[in-house]
């Protein structure tokens, strides 16, 4: 499992990356592993205004951002 520093969502897509989901920073290496034991290289990415689908969702999420984060994956090369 990668964790890198802050990239847009762009520019992830850019290098193959599909973005899955936002989850709660504890329990997103329990998903990361079950993405690569399906043969997925996993990348995990604290949470940013550019990751929020809706204003809604930045409010909270924002609030509380350092107890979540985005899990992306891709085909391992």
């Amino acid at each position: 499992m990668l964790v890198e520093k802050t990239r847009t969502m762009q520019e992830k897509e850019e290098q193959g990356w599909t973005r899955q989901f936002i989850i709660e920073t504890e329990r997103a290496g329990e998903f990361a592993e079950v993405y690569e034991e399906l043969g997925e290289e996993v990348c995990v990415e604290p949470v940013t205004p550019d990751h929020l689908l809706t204003e809604e969702c930045s409010t909270c999420l924002m609030a509380e951002c350092d107890k979540y984060v985005v899990i992306y994956t891709r085909t391992k090369k």
